[in-house]
């Protein structure tokens, strides 16, 4: 044991104050800053999934754990938790199991908060990714869908051939090449000036100066010293007509609109996002639709652990157990656990009566809820490949649609299904509180700007979702209070009530975020039980 000394001492009676004063959080914090609790920012160490052997020597046994949710959170608790025997039940208050992670695939119904019903009647084949899309390549996701056996394809996230249109500006639709080409030809110009005229002369050698100025010219695409650094575009922008056989060498696009409109359309906020982390290429997608994902985390828990159409009622912390009342099918049931994870979102959470202390409910009031809604749009040709070679990717606009998706699979099929608005914030909750039928009729109005007629004419089917209007869901993602007492309170167990969800990590609106956190409560339920 450590020898008590007068610094030992003083130190114990300091922690001891801080956490009289400022509650554990505050007295967790205080540790962590004098090296005796890890830091916020320390890395969490690697996963490892419970085992049944971790009971072998102990004499103890897995227990029986109630989880409330079946997203990808819920799910990923169970799984992980069955590895070491765990008893799991899982509460589901929706139809199917996936929580955000949802395919619409012809015939998928889904009723709204405001009482609007939608039915897919897409052609066989044809799917909808209203949810999550697509996976980083870093992202723990992929390696679900490795274990699970979840096959996956490339989602093109990024498109040179893809377009930017942005009406503000009065520019025609360009594409995402063209838009590129000009930001950074004309950076590379401005850089290239200043470079040459000694304005960073004080940061560089005569030998660096050198280096960067060949690297603009390439990298830019602009004249020499002699043509005073000058961006007129050239190939990287594209050609109005592609280089041929013999002789032909093609018809480049004309000379770039000046300076000062390039910056004035402001293209150059579409070109960064793909340098974010989260963002850059390669992505990837299950082959088939996002929500083979929940389907093997399903067969893989058994689905005589998961209890579909069960909303909670309510979760009592009792020295013996967790109790939780649920209703399903019109009738009032409960069950008991020896420990719970709630994996609902936290404001849904926050309206479920519970003994958790005003506290909890408090934090779990904390996390402003964030808007976003998307539409599928299924096509009775490929007429963006056909007609413009889009193979994939996406169309950047300043309208209210924002995005417009092309698919990344089925390439040269019949048939295709382009998300034609994915919208975040107010704009989402515009289109939230339009009937289905309006969202259509705006979203073919803003889209034809860009596509002509056949946005309309060739249009075979549709199918929109408002996620604050979803049902047991009534929200895209949330914006965590990182750092704030209420989301620290949340990271450690209620009793024996743990908490769980992407809102919980920081990776939110990402199922990296969601396995993450299941995985992070977890290890920690785990060594509770075998430690005892």
């Amino acid at each position: 044991m450590e020898p008590v000394t007068g610094i030992n001492v003083s130190r114990r009676r300091f922690l001891r104050s801080v956490g009289v004063s400022g509650g554990a959080g505050a007295l967790f914090a205080t540790m962590g800053a004098l090296g005796l609790a890890p830091v916020a920012a320390a890395p969490a160490p690697p996963f490892r999934p419970p085992a049944l052997s971790d009971f072998t020597l102990t004499g103890r046994a897995a227990k029986r754990v109630v989880v409330l949710g079946g997203g990808i959170t819920g799910l990923a608790c169970a799984y992980e938790l069955g590895k070491a025997g765990y008893d799991c039940t899982i509460l589901e208050a929706r139809a199917a199991a996936g929580g955000r992670n949802l395919t619409v695939r012809n015939g998928t119904s889904e009723t709204d908060l405001d009482g609007h019903t939608q039915r897919a009647g897409f052609a066989a084949g044809t799917y909808f990714n209203p949810g999550p899309a697509r996976i980083a390549q870093w992202m723990v996701t992929l390696d679900y869908c490795r274990e699970l056996g979840v096959p996956v394809e490339v989602f093109a996230n990024q498109n040179a051939d893809a377009l930017v249109y942005n009406e503000a500006a009065g520019r025609t639709p360009i594409r995402y090449r063209t838009a590129k080409a000009d930001v950074y030809g004309y950076i590379a110009e401005l850089l290239a000036k200043a470079t040459d005229q000694g304005a960073l002369d004080a940061r560089l050698t005569a030998v660096d100066k050198e280096r960067i100025l060949a690297f603009l010219e390439g990298f830019g695409q602009i004249g020499g010293r002699a043509d005073g650094w000058a961006y007129r575009g050239g190939d990287h922008r594209g050609f109005a007509s592609f280089p041929g056989a013999g002789n032909d060498a093609g018809t480049p696009l004309a000379e770039p609109s000046s300076l000062a409109d390039v910056f004035a359309s402001d293209v150059g906020r579409y070109v960064s996002f793909e340098f974010g982390y989260d963002q850059a290429m390669l992505m990837f997608q299950p082959v088939g639709g996002m929500d083979r994902i929940p389907a093997a985390l399903s067969r893989a828990v058994g689905p005589g652990r998961i209890r579909l159409d069960a909303e909670v009622v309510s979760v009592t912390d009792q020295p013996g157990g967790v109790d939780v009342v649920y209703r399903q099918n019109g009738r009032t049931r409960s069950i008991t656990g020896d420990f719970c994870v709630a994996a609902l979102p936290p404001h849904l959470m926050a309206r479920i009566p519970h003994n958790l202390g005003a506290d909890v409910t408090a934090a779990l009031n904390s996390f402003p809820v964030v808007a976003a809604g998307k539409i599928g749009l299924e096509y009775r040709s490929r007429w963006w490949e056909q007609d413009l070679r889009i193979y994939g990717g996406i169309t950047e606009t300043d309208l209210d649609i924002a995005h417009i998706w092309y698919p990344s699979h089925d390439f040269h099929a019949r048939r295709g299904l382009i998300v034609g608005y994915y919208n975040v914030g107010d704009g989402a909750r515009a289109y939230g509180e339009m009937t289905p039928p309006q969202r259509l009729e705006r979203a073919l109005e803003q889209g034809a700007k860009i596509h002509g007629d056949k946005y309309v004419a060739e249009l075979a089917g549709s199918f929109s979702v408002a996620w604050e209007r979803m049902r047991y869901l009534e929200g895209a993602w949330t914006a965590p209070p990182w750092g704030s007492a209420a989301y620290d309170l949340l990271l450690r167990p209620a009793g024996k009530v743990y908490f769980a969800g992407d809102w919980l990590s920081r990776e939110v609106a990402w199922q990296h975020g969601a396995f993450l956190s299941a995985r992070s409560v977890v290890s920690a339920l785990h060594q509770r039980v075998v430690s005892r």
